[in-house]
């Protein structure tokens, strides 16, 4: 029986394709953030807990930098992230981060609107499930992407 859970394990591995880095390989991302915001430093910490290394760089233009990147305003979360060829706004958990580097949509990125309350790096506790939509730059509204 264990070896037949192994082989099944071993098996989905090798089916669910390459990872966009080697097993101890940190991911590098650049995250631009309003120099007065500090929820957005506890997101860098969190991140770099779950296999991210990343350089954080204050600015007081991150809204213009997300529309530009193809997040709509009301899209928008309180820093802008670069990572791998795709934008990550807001307060978005590394595990849906880490999915949208293994399945590489064809995509700009993925935002989880505003602050919510229990989000990676905010504080609370999470009071509902969080809703995070991808976006495009050819002016397609945003979809839902994942939730978590």
């Amino acid at each position: 029986m264990k070896r037949r859970i192994f082989c099944l394990g071993a098996a989905a591995i090798v089916l669910a394709g390459p990872m966009p880095a080697v097993a101890g390989e940190l991911i590098h991302a650049t995250l631009y953030k309003n120099p007065q915001c500090t929820c957005c430093e506890g997101y860098a910490a969190y991140l770099r807990k779950n296999g991210f290394s990343v350089d954080v760089k204050p600015s007081n233009e991150v809204a213009e930098i997300s529309r530009e990147a193809g997040v709509p305003e009301k899209f928008q979360g309180c820093h802008t992230m670069f990572v791998d060829g795709y934008v990550v706004d807001g307060h978005v958990p590394a595990d849906i981060v880490h999915k949208l580097l293994s399945e590489r949509p064809p995509i700009a990125g993925i935002t989880l609107p505003g602050m919510p309350l229990g989000a990676p790096g905010m504080t609370g506790t999470k009071a509902s499930t969080f809703t995070i939509y991808a976006v495009t730059k050819d002016g397609t509204p945003p979809k839902v992407y994942a939730t978590e």
